[in-house]
């Protein structure tokens, strides 16, 4: 399944329009509240450059990018842990991702509604904060009420995951998310076995600016505030105008990106936040090249070569015997396969091998 990024924030903020702007699904946008009511689910794909630099000198059938699947959930008020607005719908689509994007606004604009009147994003993040902890205070009671039974019949595991919710308890109720309570890989681990916390998800923050600050976002005392609380989590903050990025949703990839050149902006937000997106959950990309097709797989970094290959199909990695790996700087340097093994760049690599972003590999297999 490809990776699933839930988009969330306050109703009116600018989420359908972002999602609406990357997967061009015409999702409904409106100027009131729940204009979304169901959650929006779109597929784009990962931007990356080296896919099409291989194409060149490949020439292939096909071009398969990697890929991320967006949700656009209906917006979040406060109360929405107890139900109030779509919260139930709310909290139902979240808890199905794997990571979060939080749209700000912070842009003025007299004739866009603001749930709570102004544009304050400091309060606004604190208000989702909020919300995400209480509804996880309420699973972790649930799940410990469960755990009670389980002690009784003498489970120690069920002891030893009591005492670690109950740490954790005590860290939501002081305001702090579950990726900022001090927890060990193992009881991350032992909580997504048994949890889905919202407050565990990788969250991104993308700040919806006017056109006019995003040559210089810093600049601006709204984006500054997302930033600044974004590091706070070790979370990134994307500077996005969602307006300027959906009026030029209809352009073609080269012309969007040469209109915002001549803004001064290198990359579009877009671009940044489908990378960000999957680098999230520490995933990377390695590629096949051939005359079918180049694609890009998507595995988790520190993958061994079998695994990855497994990611193709699991024959081959049931039967793998080695992988021949190139980097792809030397794919393009040799000017393709044939000549990168004419000048001996290929390496023949066994299934303790870790699989590098940006290799090039063929599986050796039988079965």
């Amino acid at each position: 399944m490809p990776l699933r990024v839930g988009i969330i924030g306050l109703p009116n903020v600018g989420k359908t329009v972002l999602f609406n702007a990357m997967t061009k699904s015409g999702a409904e946008s409106a100027n009131y509240l729940f204009s979304t009511k169901e959650a929006n689910i779109g597929t784009v794909d990962v931007p990356d450059y080296r896919l099409y630099e291989l194409a060149k000198i490949v020439t292939p059938q096909k071009v398969v990018p990697a890929t991320v699947e967006f949700v656009d959930i209906a917006g979040l008020v406060r109360g929405s842990s107890q139900g109030e607005g779509l919260g139930n719908k709310f909290l139902g689509s979240i808890r199905n991702v794997d990571a979060l994007v939080h749209v700000v606004r912070c842009f003025e604009d007299d004739n866009v509604f603001h749930v709570d009147e102004t544009v304050d994003p400091e309060r606004d993040i604190e208000t989702i904060r909020l919300e995400l902890i209480l509804a996880d205070l309420e699973s972790i009671e649930r799940r410990s009420t469960r755990l009670t039974s389980m002690i009784k019949s003498g489970d120690k595991a069920a002891k030893q995951e009591t005492e670690l919710l109950s740490l954790l308890v005590e860290r939501l109720n002081e305001g702090l998310p579950a990726n900022l309570a001090g927890l060990s890989d193992a009881d991350i681990d032992l909580l997504k076995k048994n949890l889905s916390l919202l407050t565990l998800k990788p969250m991104i923050y993308v700040a919806n600016i006017n056109e006019n600050t995003l040559t210089d976002p810093e600049a601006d005392s709204c984006y500054r505030a997302v930033a600044s609380l974004a590091a706070q989590e070790g979370a990134a903050a994307i500077p996005i105008s969602i307006q300027l990025e959906s009026e030029l949703s209809s352009f073609s990839r080269e012309e969007r990106i040469q209109y915002l050149n001549d803004l001064g902006v290198q990359e579009t937000g877009l671009d940044q936040l489908i990378q960000k997106a999957f680098d999230s959950l520490g995933l990377m990309t390695y590629f096949t090249a051939g005359p079918k097709e180049v694609k890009a797989w998507t595995i988790r970094k520190n993958t061994k070569a079998p695994r990855a290959a497994g990611v193709i199909h699991s024959d081959i990695e049931r039967g793998f015997i080695r992988a021949e790996v190139v980097t792809y700087e030397q794919f393009l340097a040799c000017n393709g396969e044939k000549g990168a093994k004419e000048k001996g760049q290929f390496r023949l690599e066994g299934k303790e091998y870790i699989i590098q972003d940006g290799d090039i590999v063929n599986f050796r297999f039988n079965v």
